[in-house]
């Protein structure tokens, strides 16, 4: 795994986080949820790469 994707994750999920405060303090929960969720759809695009990756090794390992 890369270190700059390991820093692109983080720094989404700081900044998620910091978002996620700032609007549930301001009375948003609804929109902080929804930021909270996006949040996640995004790691998860980013992601979306490696995670076939190693579904691919995981294959060639047991020669599926």
């Amino acid at each position: 795994m890369d270190i700059g994707l390991l820093i692109k994750v983080a720094g989404v999920g700081l900044l998620v986080a910091v978002a996620y405060v700032i609007l549930s303090k301001s009375g948003r929960d609804e929109m902080a949820m929804l930021l909270s969720l996006c949040g996640i759809v995004i790691i998860l695009i980013m992601l979306v790469g490696q995670i076939s990756d190693l579904l691919s090794s995981i294959r060639a390992g047991f020669g599926l």
